[in-house]
């Protein structure tokens, strides 16, 4: 879990229902919860949907998979999620025909007939999921092409050959990843412009969207992957006040940390919390 604020690392351990190791899965964060649907493992596609408190205080988080009521969307991978009024909706993906009753539309994946196993393709199909009741639900829409690796944050998508593969999740104030991650950096948008496949992103409170890992190459070319734990920020608006006041007292640290305890003590936490101190007392 990558704070924001702290621009601290943290690796917190789960176990449970915890989900095999996947690509392509959708995640998003509500409330500093974890839902995770969807995605591809050893054995094929998947259509199961978690869940994991990121609020709680024990020291080892709990994965739950959930049982939802209603007509799940098919077995898939690289679609996208965003949230409206504590729902969620998902859109488009990759993966096999669908075996119950789905509105919109699917196209086969031609090279797909050819490797081991169920052909896969494309769809179109928008599902939304009522955190409240964990009921599926499917609206009357009229959709683009049938695609997948759709993001709603960041990324455009892919429809059939040109793809731009990349996921978003909603967190305002955590970047939540399955899995640990260690040794980044943290990269202004404001210089040129860095490609990423397979990223995940998210929006912070402070109007910035945070890009983090993914391939920093073109795989298509069969080029070998050049995986990328980096972060990146996309400034949308001008930094509060606040903001630029405490990155001006962390640049400045060795001609401003004498007058430190002056800081509130809410300020001086933030602070301390860059450089891991224990000095909270403030003013």
């Amino acid at each position: 879990i990558y704070n924001m604020e702290t621009g601290r690392w943290k690796k917190s351990r789960t176990e449970g229902d915890v989900p095999p190791s996947m690509s392509g899965s959708c995640a998003v964060c509500v409330d500093r919860v974890l839902y995770l649907f969807g995605g591809h493992h050893a054995r094929g596609n998947t259509n199961k949907f978690y869940m994991l408190n990121a609020r709680s205080t024990d020291r080892v988080l709990q994965w739950v998979r959930v049982e939802c009521q209603g007509v799940p969307p098919s077995c898939k991978d690289k679609l996208g999620v965003w949230v409206h009024k504590n729902r969620l909706i998902f859109f488009g993906g990759y993966g096999y025909f669908p075996e119950g009753k789905q509105r919109g539309s699917f196209e086969f994946d031609e090279t797909s007939f050819w490797n081991s196993g169920l052909p896969r393709g494309w769809n179109d199909h928008v599902h939304v999921l009522d955190l409240e009741t964990f009921t599926w639900s499917q609206p009357i829409t009229t959709s683009p092409c049938s695609a997948t690796s759709r993001a709603g944050l960041v990324s455009p998508g892919s429809c059939q050959r040109d793809h731009s593969w990349g996921s978003s999740s909603g967190s305002a104030a955590l970047l939540v990843l399955p899995s640990g991650q260690a040794g980044m950096r943290v990269g202004s948008m404001g210089a040129a412009l860095r490609c990423r496949l397979w990223h995940t992103a998210c929006a912070s409170e402070e109007g910035e969207v945070i890009i983090f890992g993914g391939c920093a190459n073109n795989l298509l070319a069969h080029s070998k992957a050049a995986h990328s734990n980096e972060i990146l920020v996309f400034s949308l608006q001008p930094r509060s006040l606040v903001r630029l006041c405490l990155e001006a007292v962390i640049c400045f640290k060795e001609l401003l940390a004498s007058s430190w305890h002056c800081l509130p003590k809410h300020l001086l936490h933030s602070v301390n919390q860059r450089f891991g101190s224990n000095n909270t007392s403030g003013s």
